[in-house]
């Protein structure tokens, strides 16, 4: 009896044993799963990018606006009402089109008048010729005193300067009327109409506004201190208000010989080194005139991590991620990327847009593309 008492005891605390080392085993199953969870990251190859060496423009700043080189404010030459504007805001114009019709009655009138005094002054001089001609004929055959001879060439004179007076009134009154209608002085777009129809304008008036939206030039101003390292044929980084991310280039055409006296800048005038520019005037603008440039590691924006005076990023190497100090230099503000002095070199693969839920040293699995796996399963369907 006790032989058959300590028997089953043996088996109940081997049974014992072995269901705590299950348990045992199956919660430390567990737990290496969950802490290989926690330790590997996946990631896909675009979260990644690769550092590169660029190079770093180093010059004075420039600020300024896009302005057409031809453009033509077109004011009246005569006073006069508006009869007629032909030409809105925006609308495209060709060399010699009309654009405004003032009234031309009284001027017309004016022209016909002088153009009657021309041919009335014409037929005085003919008749004055004639008569100082039978004079000269009279004088010679003894029939005519001097006195009269000498009356009539100057009745002559009188009647040629009175023609010529009158002919410089009728062409003075021609041109007139030609001012009345208001034309393109070449290919363009009106970029402002300041008349309307039934206003009357006197001589000097703003009528329209008419540029050439393929002749725009950045119009900028650059520092007096910084002025000496500025030189004609240097090329331009900039960027236009109204078209974000969008680079634009340009060389240094002329250098203001003297300093605006109230702000101490210096205008410096920016030809547009490609075709693609914009068609809008006014714009502002700023960039860089790229008096110097080195080669330098950059790195993005979204890739730097930055905790007040200290910056980091974090590089993947292998399958492990690392957590690296870096030394930052400039802003380039043509591409918005940093300067690294120190922590990364060209080569360098980080995280493109890292999270404050990464850790020092964590293990990285990459994604495998969807492209490749679709591809597999269309394979193990067939």
């Amino acid at each position: 009896m006790l032989r058959k008492t300590l028997f089953v005891l043996a088996v109940a605390s081997a049974l014992a044993a072995c269901g705590k080392e299950s348990k045992d085993g199956v919660q430390a199953a567990t737990g290496g799963k969950t802490a290989l969870a926690e330790r590997n990251l996946l990631i896909s190859p675009e979260d990644l990018l690769t550092i590169q060496s660029n190079a770093l423009a180093s010059g004075p700043v420039i600020t300024g606006s896009v302005q057409p080189e031809r453009n033509a404010d077109l004011r009246a030459e005569v006073s006069a009402v508006v009869v007629q504007v032909l030409k809105e805001n925006g609308e495209s114009v060709k060399q010699g089109d009309l654009l405004v019709r003032l009234d031309d009655t009284a001027i017309r009138d004016s022209m016909n008048s002088a153009e009657a005094a021309s041919r009335a002054a014409g037929q005085t001089l003919d008749q004055s010729e004639r008569m100082f001609q039978r004079m000269k004929t009279l004088r010679a055959s003894g029939m005519a005193s001097a006195q009269g001879l000498e009356d009539a060439e100057i009745r002559r004179n009188n009647a040629q300067s009175d023609l010529a007076a009158a002919k410089t009134r009728a062409v003075q009154a021609r041109q007139q009327l030609q001012r009345t209608g208001v034309r393109a002085p070449f290919d363009g777009i009106v970029s402002e109409r300041k008349v309307s129809n039934g206003d009357t304008v006197q001589i000097g008036k703003e009528l329209i506004k008419v540029i050439d939206p393929t002749s725009m030039r950045f119009e900028g101003l650059v520092s007096a201190d910084k002025i000496s390292i500025v030189k004609v044929g240097q090329p331009v980084r900039f960027r236009i208000n109204g078209y974000p991310g969008q680079d634009f280039a340009g060389k240094v055409r002329r250098v203001d010989p003297s300093a605006n006296a109230v702000t101490r800048q210096v205008a410096v005038l920016v030809d547009f080194a490609e075709k693609a520019q914009p068609r809008v005037a006014g714009l502002y603008a700023e960039g860089r005139i790229e008096a110097d440039s080195v080669g330098a590691v950059m790195i993005p924006d979204a890739a730097l991590v930055q905790a007040g005076d200290k910056a980091y990023a974090w590089r993947l190497k292998g399958k492990t991620l690392s957590k690296v100090a870096l030394t930052i230099g400039v802003r380039d503000p043509r591409s918005g990327q940093w300067e690294v002095r120190s922590g990364l070199a060209a080569g360098d693969a980080v995280l493109r847009s890292p999270s404050p839920s990464f850790k020092d040293g964590q293990k990285v699995e990459l994604a495998v593309q969807k492209t490749v796996a679709s591809a597999a399963a269309g394979k193990r369907g067939n």
